[in-house]
């Protein structure tokens, strides 16, 4: 079978089941696991398909987003492990901010002894935070309904007066080329604004979020450490070259 004729199949069985394991595209196209390795390296770089563990999935559109209800259930015990990973590196006493986000948000049991002081922009993290007796401030600015964060002017006007010793922040997609991204260019430049006010930088995402690019950029790689689940080489290699990656243990 030619090459082009066999990627064409992987791309058709993707269309059909969105995620496909490595063994069905090797029964699929009657090619070795090398043969198709390469197919789905090659199909990547041509950004048709985003490689996962065990095999491929399709790529999301740049524009969809989640809300919150449809997000939270989703890799949970994932972004738990992270945000434990996460609350490792804070220190007693540190000012940090805290993105609007589902993972983000599993940051917050961790800190009740931290004595931190926290910013955020996110509405549904806000009951947590004094449930657990955090000293909370929030950015202001316009509520968005579908993820329950603070954007717009009002909202960077609200963080701007403010300095981090870290801050903690979700994405949508991670790409080694393409940085962070996320779908609403609003939640991106609070995102931005975030990251250029505090001293050490971390990305929260579970290996979902790994090699996906959505609509609107927000930061080249290097501008933050990352914090994942992921644990393929193949996809951190390229991550791990511009910055650093920290891997939760299994």
């Amino acid at each position: 079978m030619l090459t082009p004729e066999r990627q064409q199949i992987i791309l058709d069985l993707l269309n059909d089941q969105h995620t496909v394991k490595l063994h069905e595209l090797v029964e699929a196209t009657n090619a070795s696991e090398s043969t198709i390795r390469r197919d789905l390296q090659q199909l990547e770089k041509e950004t048709l398909l985003k490689r996962v563990h065990g095999g491929a999935s399709i790529l999301h559109q740049k524009s969809e987003e989640l809300s919150v209800p449809e997000k939270s259930t989703q890799h949970l015990s994932q972004k738990k492990q992270i945000a434990e990973l996460a609350a490792s590196f804070i220190r007693p006493g540190d000012c940090i901010f805290i993105d609007a986000g589902t993972t983000t948000s599993q940051l917050i049991p961790f800190l009740k002894d931290k004595q931190v002081i926290v910013v955020t922009n996110g509405i549904s993290l806000i009951d947590a935070l004094l449930e657990c007796g955090i000293e909370a401030y929030v950015t202001g600015g316009f509520a968005k309904p579908r993820t329950r964060a603070l954007i717009g002017s009002k909202a960077i006007a609200g963080i701007s007066g403010y300095r981090f010793d870290k801050c903690f922040i979700g994405t949508n997609g991670i790409h080694s080329v393409h940085g962070y991204t996320t779908p609403d260019p609003e939640e991106a430049a609070i995102k931005e604004k975030a990251l250029e006010l505090s001293q050490e930088r971390y990305i929260l995402a579970d290996a979902s979020k790994l090699n996906e690019t959505t609509f609107t950029k927000f930061a080249d790689i290097q501008e933050a450490s990352i914090i994942t689940d992921e644990t393929n080489q193949d996809i951190l290699y390229p991550l791990q070259q511009k910055t650093k990656v920290k891997v939760v243990s299994s």
